[in-house]
C-alpha cells in the first residue's frame, strides 16, 4: 500500500470540484470561510474555477472536472488534494482521469460522499491510500466540531485514536450564514446484530455505498485484486448508505457476496442510513438480520459515526485498521502498513 505525504504547515491544498460546485449562497459563504480558515491554519489553497458554479449538480462539464483533476495531480507544487463537495455525477468524468497521472504523482486525496467514485478505486485498483472524510467546504463551519478537528489530527499525520461521538444530527436545522454547525438532536448508539463485544484488526475499505453499487462490477472496481492481495490481513468493510432503501440495501449485499468482495471478510461496519426508506418497513437491524452478510458469520456493526448524519470519523482506505465495540460505544484507529 502506498501512503502519500501528510499535510504539514506551509504546504499547498488543490481543492477540484469534480462533483459539485456550491449551488448557492450559503454554500459560497461556506467555500469562501473554507479557504481563510484553512489558511489561518498555515495552508496554501489553489481552488478549481468551477468551484462556485453548479448546474444540475455538475461543477462543468465531465471532461472538464476530470482534466482539472489531472492537471491538479500534474502540479508538482500541489501537495494534498481535498474535494469541494459532494453531488450525484461524480462518475461521469471517470472515462476522462488520467490515473497514470495519479499513479505517478501519488498524492492523498481525500472527500466524502460522491468523491467515494474517485478514491474506492484509486485504492482498489491501484494501492495508493486515500481518505474518507471531509470536502472542503466542511472546514468552512465557525466553531470546528470534534470531528473536524479530529480529521486535521489525522490528515497531519496524527494518527489518533477516534472514539464515538456522543451526539447527532438525525434532523437539520435551517442555515443563515452557511457557516452554523451540526443541529445535535439524537444520541450516538453503536450496535451490532448480537449485542456482543467486537475487536476487528484488518484492512479497511469502503466509502459511500450508493457509488460504490454504481463501481462495482464495471473496469473501475478493483475489488477481486486488492483482497486477493491483503487476504492476509483480512478485509474490514465500512459503509455510508446515503440514500438507498432497506430493499436496496440487502440486494446489493447481495450483489456483493456474489462478487466476492466479502471473501477474506472479518467484519463489516455501517453507519447511519442517510434516509431511512423502507416500503416494506424494514428497521436495519431486520434489513442485515434478512441479508445475505448474516449468513457470514462475521461481526457487523450497525449505526456507527460514518454517515451522512454527522459527525463522522474520518477513515483512511487501505489501511490497517483496528476497532472496538462495547455497549453502545466504538472507536477506530490506523496503522500504515
Amino acid at each position: 500500500m502506498i501512503y502519500p505525504k501528510f499535510l504539514t504547515k506551509g504546504n499547498t491544498i488543490g481543492v477540484p470540484a469534480p462533483s459539485d460546485g456550491a449551488y448557492d449562497e450559503l454554500h459560497i459563504n461556506k467555500q469562501k470561510n473554507a479557504k481563510l480558515k484553512m489558511e489561518q491554519l498555515g495552508y496554501k489553497i489553489i481552488q478549481s474555477k468551477n468551484i462556485y458554479t453548479s448546474k444540475m449538480a455538475r461543477s462543468a462539464t465531465a471532461k472538464e472536472r476530470a482534466e482539472e483533476l489531472n492537471s491538479m495531480f500534474e502540479d508538482k507544487n500541489i501537495d494534498f488534494i481535498i474535494c469541494a463537495a459532494g453531488g450525484e455525477f461524480l462518475i461521469e468524468c471517470l472515462p476522462y482521469v488520467d490515473f497514470t497521472a495519479i499513479t505517478n504523482n501519488p498524492k492523498f486525496v481525500q472527500g466524502f460522499s460522491d468523491p467515494t467514485g474517485l478514491l474506492f478505486q484509486i485504492t482498489t485498483r491501484f494501492d495508493i491510500a486515500t481518505i474518507y472524510g471531509m470536502n472542503f467546504g466542511d472546514y468552512g463551519i465557525e466553531n470546528y466540531s470534534r470531528d473536524i478537528t479530529d480529521n486535521l489530527q489525522i490528515i497531519t499525520g496524527n494518527l489518533i485514536e477516534q472514539e464515538n461521538y456522543e451526539m447527532f444530527e438525525n434532523e437539520r436545522k435551517e442555515k443563515v450564514t452557511g457557516l452554523e454547525g451540526y443541529n445535535y438532536t439524537d444520541k450516538v448508539e453503536w450496535k451490532t446484530l448480537d449485542n456482543k463485544p467486537v475487536s476487528l484488526k484488518g484492512r479497511i475499505i469502503g466509502g459511500c455505498l450508493d457509488l460504490i453499487t454504481e463501481l462495482s462490477g464495471t473496469k473501475y472496481d478493483g475489488v477481486t485484486s486488492f483482497v486477493e492481495k491483503y487476504k492476509n490481513d483480512g478485509i474490514i468493510w465500512y459503509f455510508d448508505n446515503c440514500e438507498l432503501s432497506k430493499e436496496e440495501l440487502i440486494r446489493t449485499l447481495w450483489k456483493f457476496n456474489e462478487l466476492e468482495y466479502f471473501k477474506y471478510c472479518k467484519g463489516i461496519i455501517f453507519g447511519r442510513c442517510g434516509n431511512d426508506n423502507s416500503y416494506l418497513n424494514y428497521t436495519m437491524e431486520q434489513a442485515l438480520k434478512d441479508s445475505v452478510i448474516s449468513e457470514l458469520n462475521i461481526p457487523i456493526i450497525y449505526d456507527a459515526d460514518i454517515s451522512h448524519k454527522g459527525p463522522s470519523m474520518t477513515i483512511i482506505n487501505g489501511a490497517i485498521a483496528t476497532i472496538n465495540f462495547e455497549s453502545g460505544k466504538g472507536n477506530i484507529k490506523f496503522e500504515l502498513k
